[in-house]
């Protein structure tokens, strides 16, 4: 199956009021554990790759021809979804050209009306290619890949002026963050989810920063017009707690248990457990 654009399944997920999983990618065993638990629970999937971890692989058209591959060779039937997260300028317009099929243009830290000349071109530039485009409208919280952003919520007429241009998914700021959420974290700002899904004209909204956002939350935003949630640090923990475990056990000196496939074995049980986990939650499982 070849990769899909994102929209159609954010618009059934909006219509159907669940939400579709982007789980962030970093190598092959991230990619694999992913497509192997989606295919499972016959739940649609977007893998997201950040420019910093697209640069890590070797650059985007390495990332490309691995998952394109890997699809194939899996015989994954589920729609997959290869989407440039936090992109760049340069970088959106980098990705496409090497055949992703979603692109997130993050102008954010731009002043609005640069923000909003520049997303219209990306998203004139995605469409004519038959690729979906996400735009963000208020900074998220925290750090990704160099970009720091405090969290601040977003306006809503501001959201709406970016809706307008035709963007297939907006992401806004409603006091998520990347990374852990301290103990101090005030929750998320529903009043303003809400004023923003009532000008964006019911727009698939995106949530950045889902790891560690309480199942009540997760809901109620879901409910609220959010059709994307992204996860890529509880899949980090997850990996790093269950190699920590295999090597404190001393399970890499018995026999070849030094062998990386052995090595790496239980953090990637734990990541397509992790993934399982996430799509029920999100309500996404046997939607595809």
């Amino acid at each position: 199956m070849a990769l899909v654009s994102a929209k159609e399944m954010l618009e059934k997920a909006h219509a159907g009021h669940y939400a579709v999983g982007q789980f962030n990618i970093n190598n092959l065993e991230w990619t694999k554990m992913i497509l192997l638990a989606c295919e499972e629970a016959k739940s649609p999937v977007i893998l997201g790759v950040s420019e910093g971890a697209g640069k890590y692989m070797t650059g985007y058209k390495t990332v490309v021809a691995m998952v394109e591959a890997m699809v194939e060779s899996l015989g994954i039937t589920v729609p997959v979804a290869l989407h440039l997260d936090h992109g760049s300028y340069e970088g959106a317009k980098a990705a496409l050209e090497a055949g992703f099929s979603s692109i997130m243009f993050d102008g954010s830290h731009y002043p609005f009306e640069e923000n909003l000349e520049k997303s219209k071109e990306i998203i004139e530039l995605c469409h004519s290619k038959g690729v979906s485009v996400e735009c963000e409208v208020g900074a998220i919280g925290g750090e990704e890949d160099g970009v720091v952003g405090s969290g601040e919520v977003a306006d809503p007429q501001e959201c709406k002026v970016i809706a307008d241009l035709g963007v297939d998914m907006l992401a806004a700021g409603i006091g998520n963050i990347h990374g852990k959420y301290p103990e101090n974290w005030a929750g998320l700002n529903f009043d303003v989810l809400g004023q923003i899904q009532d000008v964006t004209s019911g727009k698939p909204l995106v949530l950045h920063g889902g790891s560690g956002i309480p199942t009540d939350q997760i809901k109620k935003a879901i409910s609220l017009g959010v059709s994307k949630i992204n996860v890529n640090t509880e899949l980090q923990l997850v990996f790093a707690d269950a190699t920590r475990k295999y090597i404190e056990a001393g399970k890499d000196l018995e026999g070849k248990g030094y062998d990386p496939r052995k090595l790496l074995a239980p953090g990637c049980d734990a990541i397509k457990a992790e993934v399982l986990n996430k799509v029920k939650e999100f309500g996404s499982e046997g939607q595809a």
